[in-house]
């Protein structure tokens, strides 16, 4: 399953973000993984979260964020639930063409593997697409 959480700056999506790693933490059996650009969750996810920062990893791109999710993945069967802080920050082309198409490989990797995926993304939820408004 893909989630997407969609809002303006300022709209809370990050704090709700948090709450959903705090529930998954206590509630989920398996590994959770929360990804962010940079610094901004240190203290905010609990420690039982694996906390990931793209930019520790060079990550920069739509391709190369699948690449290195499914290695994370292959390494580490037991992750059940992925969080992404802010994916427009990570992504390169953030066209609604490439975004659409990016989160239709996650969900066929999710459903694959057996893992959620949930996702903050910086837009008007407005003006998203009937793709994009699929995965609220």
């Amino acid at each position: 399953m893909v989630k997407l959480i969609m809002g303006l700056s300022g709209s809370g999506k990050t704090k709700t973000l948090i709450e959903l790693v705090q529930q998954a933490v206590s509630t989920e059996h398996g590994d959770v993984v929360c990804i962010e650009k940079s610094k901004h969750l240190t203290y905010d996810i609990p420690y039982q979260a694996r906390l990931i920062r793209t930019d520790d990893y060079a990550i920069k791109g739509n391709i190369m964020l699948l690449g290195f999710l499914s290695g994370l993945h292959a390494g580490n069967y037991d992750i059940c639930h992925f969080f992404i802080d802010d994916l427009n920050k990570i992504l390169d082309d953030r066209s609604n063409e490439a975004l659409e198409s990016f989160l239709f490989m996650l969900d066929e990797f999710s459903l694959r593997e057996n893992c959620d995926f949930t996702i903050t993304l910086n837009a008007d939820p407005e003006k998203a697409t009937e793709t994009l408004k699929r995965y609220f």
